[in-house]
């Protein structure tokens, strides 16, 4: 057993779980909700298990009976138990009393009240670089969007400890295990997210393998935006009897539901003098290791510039690609700690494009870019610089992440920050 491992979402559950009377905890399966719920519930009705579903279905009162807080665990395998928490609430729950989980949506034709008002969720990543304790992080992204303008440390990661934290995964039940078994459980993964879990969640798979195609084309994109038309095209190469672009369609959005793809919106810019801006997201997996393994990539052949399969949707080296889906997964486990929200920025004809967006809640921004290398170079910065002027005091600073040792400020004032030491 692997003692728990605090998260950054829980700093927000310690401030807000005792306010509300059911929070929801909610990403793909793996990532610890049940883990993060249970350290915090006096009693759990298990709802991926048939006994739980039984003693729920002979007595639905049982959830304002038993011990508070009560864990609610993989409550949309039981959908009706939403409903009892929403009434619950309704009729008066105390705060701190419900929390639920899940590890996916509800199909479309099981009609559930919304829960808007009643019930709060959080969406819970894989573990971002901060909560795998390499390094103590010395930039604090809250900080930053307050407008602090210190930039100091130094950390040891250099770019195998990237690489190897890349192939490692950041669900925590696989993570700790020696190299060859974590490869196993991520292979087995994916293989019971097609063959099991779409059938659990009451989604059919006709052609499984089909499906696993579409993934792994959707893994070649990573950190691209490229258009659907193409991963199917690329998923089904020298096929003549294509399946419908509805039908991808409908395992895109089936993913989507499991949580298991996690795209970067685009940024719209909407109080800005910004127009022209592309509106497709940036493609992502749920955890950067899960793509390894669907490019047939491995720690090795990482630092050996193994480019992996479907390099024809590729943009640049796969490891950029890569390192940069590790930054995006940790900048929106710590945004989501400053109720900041993540996005990516290119214009429409593609002349500037930043990595990502940060939001505050009042409207500011805070641009990063991520670039695989211990250096900054002019180049790297030409797009903050551009945007800066763009938005003025909108823009509340411009940060690089790199896999260097120190953080510092440059003297134009663009933070240089390694990976490793940024934090919430």
């Amino acid at each position: 057993m692997v003692d728990y491992i605090r998260r950054v979402l829980d700093a927000t559950l310690d401030t807000y779980q005792p306010l509300l009377a059911a929070v929801e905890l909610y990403g793909a399966k793996g990532v610890g909700k049940t883990m993060t719920a249970s350290q915090r519930a006096a009693s759990v009705l298990r709802l991926d298990m048939a006994v739980d579903v039984q003693r729920l279905n002979a007595d639905p009162k049982i959830i304002t009976e038993l011990p508070a807080p009560l864990l609610i665990d993989e409550w949309s395998r039981a959908p009706q138990s939403w409903d009892l928490v929403r009434r619950a609430v309704d009729d008066g729950a105390p705060d701190g009393r419900f929390l639920l989980t899940a590890s996916a949506t509800v199909p479309d034709d099981i009609p559930v009240h919304s829960g808007a008002g009643r019930i709060v969720g959080f969406q819970m990543r894989p573990m971002s670089l901060a909560e795998r304790g390499l390094t103590k992080p010395s930039v604090s992204l809250t900080d930053l969007l307050k407008g602090s303008t210190k930039i100091s440390g130094q950390t040891e990661m250099r770019m195998a400890g990237y690489v190897h934290e890349i192939v490692s995964s950041g669900l925590p039940g696989i993570r700790f295990k020696p190299v060859e078994v974590r490869a196993l459980m991520l292979d087995a993964y994916l293989k019971n997210l097609v063959q099991r879990e779409f059938t659990d969640h009451d989604r059919r798979v006709r052609k499984p393998q089909t499906l696993m195609a579409w993934l792994a084309a959707y893994s070649a994109a990573t950190a691209n935006v490229t258009s659907y038309t193409r991963i199917l095209d690329a998923s089904t190469p020298g096929e003549s009897d294509k399946p419908a672009k509805e039908t991808t369609m409908a395992y895109r959005d089936a993913l989507a539901s499991l949580w298991m793809l996690d795209p970067l919106p685009a940024w719209l810019s909407t109080n800005s003098p910004l127009d022209k801006l592309g509106q497709a997201p940036k493609h992502y997996l749920a955890d950067p290791a899960l793509t390894c393994r669907l490019l047939h990539v491995n720690e090795h052949g990482l630092l050996s510039g193994d480019q992996g399969t479907g390099t024809k949707l590729r943009q640049g080296p796969l490891l950029g690609a890569l390192f940069e889906h590790l930054a995006s997964l940790s900048v929106r486990v710590y945004a989501q700690a400053s109720q900041a929200t993540v996005f990516h920025m290119r214009t429409f004809r593609g002349e500037h494009e930043i990595d990502m967006i940060v939001q505050s809640e009042q409207g500011a921004v805070l641009p990063i870019e991520v670039k695989l290398s211990q250096t900054v170079e002019e180049e790297d910065i030409r797009h903050i610089t551009w945007l800066r002027e763009k938005l003025g005091s909108h823009c509340l600073d411009g940060v690089i992440l790199t896999t260097g040792e120190h953080a510092y400020r440059r003297q134009d004032g663009i933070a240089v920050v390694p990976l490793a030491l940024l934090g919430p």
